[in-house]
C-alpha cells in the first residue's frame, strides 16, 4: 500500500513538533538540575540498560576512559551512580543509577510528558476519541513492522 502524502506530511509534522517541544522540555529540566550532555546520555542508558562496565559507557559515549572516570567521579559525588566491584573480575568497576537518579530520569520523563497532558486540553473530547484512537492503530502499526518496538 502506498503512503498517501498529506497523511505523510502531516505525521511529518507531527514527529517534528513532538520530538522538538518534548526534548526542549526534557533538557530544559536537565540542566536546571546542573547536568552536561554526556552526564544525561550516561544516566539514560544506565536507566534504559541497567548497570554497566565503565569502560562500557565510554565506548557508548565515544570517549576516553581517563574522561569516562572523571564524569563518572562527578555523578557519584551528585548521589546519582554508585560504583562497584564487578563480582567477576574485582579489577572491573560497574556503575548503576542510585534511586535518587533513577528519580531523576523520571522527573525528566515526566517534564517531558506534561505538555502533552496540556495539550488535551485544547481537544473537545470527540476530538481526543478520535485521536487516540487512531494513535493507537499508529502504534500498533509501527510496533507490527518494526518488531524491536515491542
Amino acid at each position: 500500500m502506498s503512503a498517501n502524502p498529506q497523511f505523510s506530511a502531516a505525521l511529518h509534522e507531527w514527529a517534528e513538533i513532538f520530538m522538538r517541544r518534548s526534548m526542549h522540555d526534557f533538557f530544559h529540566f536537565i540542566k536546571a538540575n546542573g547536568l552536561s550532555l554526556t552526564q544525561l546520555n550516561t544516566l539514560m542508558q544506565l536507566y534504559h540498560r541497567g548497570a554497566c562496565g565503565i569502560s562500557d559507557v565510554g565506548d557508548h559515549l565515544g570517549i576516553t576512559n581517563a574522561a569516562t572516570s572523571q564524569m563518572i567521579q562527578r555523578l557519584v559525588e551528585q548521589g546519582l551512580l554508585i560504583r562497584t566491584e564487578d563480582a567477576v573480575d574485582r579489577r572491573v568497576k560497574q556503575v548503576a543509577l542510585t534511586a535518587a537518579g533513577r528519580a531523576l530520569i523520571e522527573q525528566g520523563f515526566e517534564a517531558r510528558r506534561r505538555w502533552l497532558e496540556d495539550l488535551t486540553t485544547a481537544l473537545t473530547p470527540d476530538q481526543q476519541v478520535q485521536i487516540g484512537t487512531a494513535l493507537a492503530d499508529l502504534t500498533a502499526a509501527a510496533r507490527d513492522w518494526d518488531p524491536s518496538l515491542k
